[in-house]
């Protein structure tokens, strides 16, 4: 069965109905270009409004633009702030074994967590048993920020935890059952390797003679043919692929049934001269000084958050239940200091099994947890060994190459101690350099700070150790012979001059 949504009117023919073969979009891939203002939203809108009753549907929202989809088509709407992101990339499985259509809603996040829990979530949807690859649409809005060509302001690990989940969904999707469509304001913004695996395209107004011409080459349109995308109006597309045209077709898109929460800029006069305040009252009404603040009442308590694992098995995971009822039987109450022990010790034999793949050390943290939870439960450590804050401290120990002697020592305590106050992604580059500090063994050599770092680049690991000595927490020294070595500032350990760059 042939299954065609309208997505509008094409404008090249007397009002006939632009047609969406929705089939053939699960097979491939949708790109959505436009500028700010161009109407991308309106037309992600559109296509999800007329899609819900024929495919299950999950949505990134950045901007919380698609929660009205919950009252009107039945969607469960997620506030990504409310939630862990282990619990997200639960979600993400389980709304496919349950076939739930879900709003990701990441409104009030910085873009470093915007990153993170997408991530988690996409993950969790890629990584579903295959028994539950049942057909998803999967609209990012914004794309640009979860996939960016360049880097940014946010951590470098939320960075590639973003991007490999972003680049799994479009190169690898497909056969999982997930039908990627993202939206960018602009192409130049958007990782190629994201871009690139598009096949279907509805490009808008843009006004950079350097993102007309591409989206220009992307249709297959001559470079003199460019500049008709800056005359597009709002809400008119040049639209190409097999599950729309064959040729470029340029379509309006129709009505909406629901609205966004965030209402564009309008125009709203001043009041009249003859209401406005006099001039006097103007000084008074906005330069009268400020008293001093009274305490505010203290704040009702409110309620936690909706569970929201138990929202998505509302439809009965009982297996999971039972299994979790019968685990919680063997664990003990409360761990002796003995067995806290036994069960750190456990943790990192874990830990050094999964790092001694050299591939581990490269891989996003998401997917390791997701490797350390399996292993732990062969283990007989249960589904709960650790979670994902402590699992990023106990990898972080981990890639510096501490042996288990030395990580009971008083001496790596207090390093730990320091790490736990630097951002997550250079701690294990701070934790290498203190292990070798505190053994008095050399300064590590370029390599072993990029691998603790999780990158190939020998200038970004550089560029980890001048941010340690910047954030007051290393003192880089280099003798004449280029040898370089390293002092924990407070805690007095040195490194020896390592082997010449």
């Amino acid at each position: 069965m042939t299954v065609t949504i309208d997505i509008g009117t094409r404008t090249d023919s007397a009002a006939q109905p632009a047609l969406l073969d929705l089939e053939e979009l699960l097979s491939t891939r949708l790109l959505v270009q436009g500028n700010s203002g161009s109407g991308k939203s309106h037309l992600l809108r559109r296509l999800l409004e007329q899609s819900a009753p024929w495919v299950q549907q999950a949505v990134i929202d950045p901007e919380g633009d698609f929660a009205g989809l919950g009252e009107r088509f039945g969607h469960l709407v997620v506030e990504a702030a409310d939630h862990t992101e282990p619990d997200l990339a639960a979600a993400g499985e389980r709304m496919r074994a349950h076939r739930i259509s879900v709003v990701l809603n990441l409104d009030g996040l910085d873009a470093d967590l915007q990153m993170r829990r997408t991530a988690a979530f996409l993950g969790g949807m890629f990584e579903a048993p295959r028994e539950h690859w049942y057909p998803v649409l999967v609209v990012v809005d914004e794309a640009q920020l979860f996939a960016p060509a360049a880097a940014s302001e946010v951590s470098e690990e939320a960075r590639r935890a973003s991007l490999a989940a972003m680049t799994n969904l479009m190169c690898r999707g497909r056969k999982r059952g997930l039908a990627g469509i993202v939206a960018t304001q602009r192409l130049a913004k958007l990782a190629k390797n994201v871009a690139a695996e598009a096949t279907n395209f509805l490009m808008g107004r843009t006004f950079l003679d350097i993102d007309m011409a591409r989206a220009a080459d992307l249709l297959g349109m001559e470079r003199r043919q460019a500049e008709a995308f800056r005359d597009l109006a709002r809400g008119q597309f040049i639209a190409l692929g097999p599950a729309l045209s064959r040729r470029p077709l340029p379509v309006r898109i129709g009505p909406v049934e629901t609205q966004s929460r965030s209402a564009g800029p309008s125009l709203l006069p001043l009041p009249a001269a003859a209401d406005a305040p006099a001039p006097a009252s103007m000084r008074e009404l906005i330069l009268t000084p400020v008293a001093d603040a009274a305490p505010r009442p203290r704040r009702a308590a409110v309620p936690p958050p909706p569970d929201l694992l138990a929202q998505l098995s509302a439809h009965g995971d009982a297996r999971r239940e039972r299994a979790a009822r019968e685990e919680a039987d063997t664990i003990p109450a409360q761990r002796t200091l003995e067995d806290a022990a036994d069960h750190g010790r456990r943790v990192r034999q874990v830990l050094a099994a999964i790092l001694a793949d050299q591939e581990a050390a490269f891989r996003p943290v998401h997917v390791l947890y997701q490797d350390f939870l399996v292993r732990c439960r062969i283990d007989g450590m249960g589904r709960e060994a650790l979670d994902m804050p402590r699992f990023r401290r106990a990898l972080a120990s981990a890639r510096s190459g501490i042996d288990p002697a030395g990580a009971e020592t008083e001496a790596w305590r207090e390093a730990e101690r320091i790490a736990a106050d630097l951002p997550e992604d250079v701690q294990a580059v701070f934790l290498l350099v203190a292990r070798a500090a505190i053994a008095g063994q050399p300064c590590p050599q370029d390599q072993e700070i990029a691998r603790a770092f999780g990158t190939h680049s020998l200038g970004r690991a550089r560029r980890q150790l001048a941010y340690l000595e910047e954030r007051n927490v290393l003192v880089l020294r280099e003798d004449g012979a280029g040898r370089r070595s390293a002092v924990v500032i407070g805690a007095g350990w040195e490194t020896l001059p390592g082997a010449p760059a």
